[in-house]
């Protein structure tokens, strides 16, 4: 008979554990690490503390499934402040953002018109940011940032319209009461797929008794119909039409007569032709005469910049990552979908969508850059983990919509049922003229499409910006958004009679 092998007792535990889930050396409960910091507004020197850490996330058996990161920044008062919880979208994008470019204590160089620095990157003071008026806490939700589920394989219970809401709900309530804030007046403030969580959060919430004194939507997006270019949904051609306009103005593709026009007096008559001509072109389909047919199509290449022979041989529509490689073919560049502003350089230009976006490309290593210095140099906020800018891999192809998936994700109900619980909840949206990923027209839609009640309609302001999707990368812009919301939190504390 045989002899049996023994196995060394070291190498089984090394194959056990390889075995094992794959888990994140994360410290969901350790302290935070608090700073005292000071910052000048008006003239005045104020001191603020900034807090950085991780809050536990828990299921219904108290065990810990995840950690958030996010980072605190709190002025003490006399009076009662209020706290703003503020994230940025994707989905699977951290709150670097809005954190260091416009709501946050410090901001990243740009220079005035946002464009691409010189490396090395740097921060400065943000005389600009919401603490002088609210408290202010930046969430990482799942997976980016220093958050992460404590199993890897757990990550998709948090990546879905569902668990997102739940998750970052959860940590608001978590927070709320480790902080003694649930008296606080509690605002919410999400960019781009963070106002689709947003307008979420704002149900979910007051399902758990936290009513909002008012949400700040920075280039919204709540009803996916406006956005996807799918065979049969005309509604993207429409709305984003008026950006191209913006586009083509700007890059003065255009005639000298519409170039002569200021931007606003451009848009609005392109928003009349969208109105009156090109709407009842797409309708009428195979059924439009050729004398109408041409006739738009000589309007449309006029408006967006293009020869009238593409825009006809696109039947009417143009999709936006073929208008980005179009619009400035001839000078071998091409435009961003996030700023229209932005020129890039890609090496295929025979192509019909861009390589690159030159506008996401010009910021995001500045903003990463800075972002892995401050938190660990200046907060003193120093994990084994690396910061994602955004979550691993293009999660938003992988991300769960849920019964919406097949369709058209809309949470523009979910904040129409809190508005008709909660009367008193304000919205301001903040929109970019050159915002190609969000574009104003598609908000302006989606709003007049709510189905509010009269009584709440009032409730929601529309802000307009001479920038992209992060209009605060322009100087004049970020002091307008400041000035704006500032106003803003004044109306919505407000008492009422």
């Amino acid at each position: 008979m045989a002899e049996t092998s023994k196995k060394d007792p070291q190498e089984e535990t090394k194959a056990d554990k390889a075995k094992e889930p794959d888990k994140y050396q994360i410290e969901p409960e350790a302290d935070p690490v608090e700073t005292e910091h000071s910052i000048t507004f008006g003239g005045r020197k104020t001191t603020y503390t900034a807090s950085a850490g991780m809050l536990p996330l828990r299921n219904e058996l108290g065990e810990v499934e995840a950690g958030i990161f996010h980072t605190v920044y709190r002025i003490k008062s006399d009076k009662p402040r209020p706290i703003t919880f503020t994230f940025n979208g994707g989905p699977g994008s951290s709150s670097v953002w809005l954190h260091l470019g416009a709501v946050g204590p410090k901001r990243v160089v740009l220079g005035e018109e946002g464009m691409q620095p010189q490396p090395p990157s740097q921060l400065i003071e943000n005389q600009e940011s919401w603490l002088e008026f609210t408290d202010l806490v930046f969430i990482d939700p799942v997976g980016t940032g220093f958050s992460r589920s404590v199993k890897k394989e757990d990550e998709k219970k948090f990546w879905g319209l569902k668990g997102d809401v739940e998750s970052v709900g959860t940590f608001i309530r978590e927070f709320l009461s480790k902080h003694d804030r649930w008296t606080s007046p509690v605002f919410l403030a999400g960019e781009s797929y963070g106002t689709t969580r947003a307008a979420g959060l704002s149900d979910y919430l007051f399902t758990y008794g936290i009513a909002l004194n008012g949400i700040v939507l920075v280039s919204s997006i709540l009803n996916f119909q406006t956005a996807r270019f799918t065979t049969g949904n005309d509604l993207p051609y429409i709305l984003f039409l008026p950006t191209y306009a913006a586009a083509a103005w700007y890059h003065k593709k255009v005639s000298a007569a519409h170039q002569a026009k200021t931007l606003r007096q451009y848009l609005d008559e392109v928003e009349a032709f969208v109105a009156n001509e090109y709407v009842p072109a797409l309708q009428m389909g195979d059924g439009l005469s050729p004398a109408k047919r041409s006739a738009v199509v000589k309007k449309l290449a006029g408006y967006i910049g293009l020869n009238p022979k593409y825009t006809d041989l696109s039947n009417l529509r143009v999709q936006i990552h073929r208008f980005c490689k179009e619009l400035l073919r001839e000078e071998r560049r091409t435009i961003g979908r996030f700023d229209v502003r932005y020129k890039g350089i890609d090496g295929n230009m025979v192509g019909e969508t861009i390589e690159h976006d030159p506008s996401g490309s010009a910021i995001s290593a500045v903003f990463t850059s800075c972002l892995n210095d401050y938190v660990r140099r200046e907060l003193g906020y120093r994990p084994t983990l690396m910061y994602n800018i955004f979550a691993p891999g293009d999660l938003w192809k992988s991300w769960d919509w849920g019964m919406q998936g097949g369709g058209y994700p809309d949470t523009s109900e979910a904040l129409r049922a809190s508005m008709s619980k909660n009367p008193f909840m304000k919205v301001y949206v903040a929109n970019g003229f050159y915002d190609l990923a969000t574009p104003y027209y598609a908000t302006e839609y989606t709003v007049k499409h709510m189905g509010l009640d009269e009584s709440v309609r009032q409730n929601i302001e529309l802000g307009y910006y001479e920038a992209g999707h992060m209009m605060y990368v322009r100087e004049s812009e970020l002091a307008k958004l400041k000035a704006d919301v500032s106003a803003f939190y004044t109306r919505a504390l407000a008492k009422t009679s």
